[in-house]
């Protein structure tokens, strides 16, 4: 039913609902390779260093596959808001048997190239073994990690961000008791660490596919055009995904070029960063949900006004994590153990941090908007964009010998031109096609 009268506030209540069960799940997430750091810390040496090399080569995999959860959100959102649940159910299972193929792939390319890519990272001897051992054992989850992304895209889609909340906080439980008992009760060692996570995320992915098949039921047999049209479509947003890759990992290229204590600072920094994204992410999550909804029931007014009122959350939001930022700042080297020397290039590079929130805040949000109007390939090509508008000012910072806070300022360059992009687009009509 339209909402075109509804008042900005009026607004509030749906976006909550969504975006603070989303944010548990968002947080959930990382926990898993936090436990594993945790419980793999308590062995000699270099395990750790072995689990950090896997988790760069898993972390990027996965992260490029992110498309099947923000892809099938918003196509199983718009076929909910048109009232087709039989037809949103159809294309959840089109993402679920998408995600199991991709998953397979990549387990069988990654598998033999695992000793490879461990030495590309830098890891030798012993090191490189345990790392080894650790992806090749980890690979055999990928499946299930790709089915627990399209799940959680497909209730999410329906409305639904506290069942994956649920699911997600059970899976963390299970991973850290597998963990602790494999790793430090049976002494499996690292592999021990790494078949915990494979259990929990195999659990998780079960959970997911009795809910759609069973609860919800969803037909089991795979439609190929429709599989084929979700991989065609999730193109569009592997290409931001990898663009998105590629500004942070040059970013980190560039601090190491600087020297161990602008590189450490900048780690710290940069997970600062992440942890205020995912707070960010989660109305991002209901951009994307509601917005596909409401495009699906062909309600262009309440769009416009949801995203005009996930905007000002998105500012609010923005300028209380920056406000936090500043507060915790004094604090912050302390908690990571940081040395003067880095302690003195962190605090300096958090002002930037800081300043950023807000800017942030409305470029998660309108993201989130696009993603759920389907408006991949406008994303694409505005992470192509964005990130050559990026690339000179990362450029500078290394040919002027500026510092970490330079290169911090170079990031808000990415993110103004980021802001941009995404403005320009929804002020505009072209994203706003109604209906299935």
């Amino acid at each position: 039913m339209p909402l075109t009268s509804r008042s900005g506030r009026g607004y509030d209540g749906q976006i909550l609902r969504l975006a603070v069960p989303a944010f548990g799940a968002l947080i959930a997430e990382p926990l898993f390779l936090l436990t594993d750091t945790v419980v793999v810390s308590r062995l000699p040496a270099p395990a750790l260093g072995a689990l950090g090399v896997a988790s760069t080569v898993l972390s990027t995999a996965v992260g490029l596959c992110v498309f099947l959860a923000y892809g099938t959100t918003a196509a199983v959102a718009r076929r909910i808001g048109a009232g087709d649940t039989g037809q949103a159910l159809r294309q959840a299972v089109d993402g679920l048997w998408l995600a199991a193929g991709v998953g397979l792939v990549i387990v069988v390319v990654l598998w033999p190239l695992a000793p490879s890519l461990a030495g590309l990272i830098g890891a030798e001897g012993e090191l490189a073994r345990q790392a080894v051992t650790y992806l090749r054992i980890s690979l055999l989850g990928v499946p299930a990690m790709l089915l627990v992304l399209a799940g959680t895209g497909v209730l999410r889609g329906m409305q639904d961000t506290t069942t994956p909340l649920v699911v997600s906080v059970g899976a963390f439980t299970l991973n850290a008791v597998l963990n602790v008992t494999f790793v430090l009760g049976l002494g499996w060692g690292i592999a021990g660490s790494a078949w915990g996570t494979v259990l929990a995320q195999s659990a998780a992915a079960a959970v997911y596919l009795l809910l759609i098949f069973i609860r919800h039921g969803a037909p089991f047999r795979p439609d190929l055009a429709g599989v084929r049209a979700a991989g065609s479509a999730g193109i569009a947003l592997v290409v931001r995904t990898a663009c998105l890759q590629l500004v942070l990992g040059v970013a980190t290229a560039v601090a190491t070029r600087m020297g161990e204590n602008q590189i450490e600072a900048h780690t710290v920094a940069l997970r600062v960063w992440t942890l205020l994204a995912f707070a960010l992410d989660a109305i991002a999550i209901a951009g994307q949900a509601i917005t596909g909804r409401a495009l699906g029931a062909g309600d262009v007014a309440e769009v416009r006004g949801a995203t005009r009122r996930m905007v000002v959350w998105g500012i609010g939001s923005g300028v209380v994590l920056g406000l936090l930022v500043i507060v915790a700042r004094p604090f912050t080297p302390a908690l990571f153990d940081a040395g003067p020397a880095v302690a003195g290039e962190l605090l300096d590079a958090l002002w930037v941090v800081a300043a950023l929130q807000p800017v942030a805040g409305v470029v998660f949000v309108l993201d989130g908007v696009l993603i759920g109007a389907g408006d991949q390939r406008y994303l694409a090509w505005a992470g192509v964009w964005t990130t050559l508008a990026y690339l000179p000012a990362a450029l500078l910072v290394v040919t002027a010998g500026g510092g970490l806070v330079a290169l911090w300022l170079a990031l808000g360059v990415w993110m103004a031109a980021r802001l941009v992009t995404l403005a320009v687009r929804a002020r505009g009509t072209s994203w706003l096609v109604v209906g299935v």
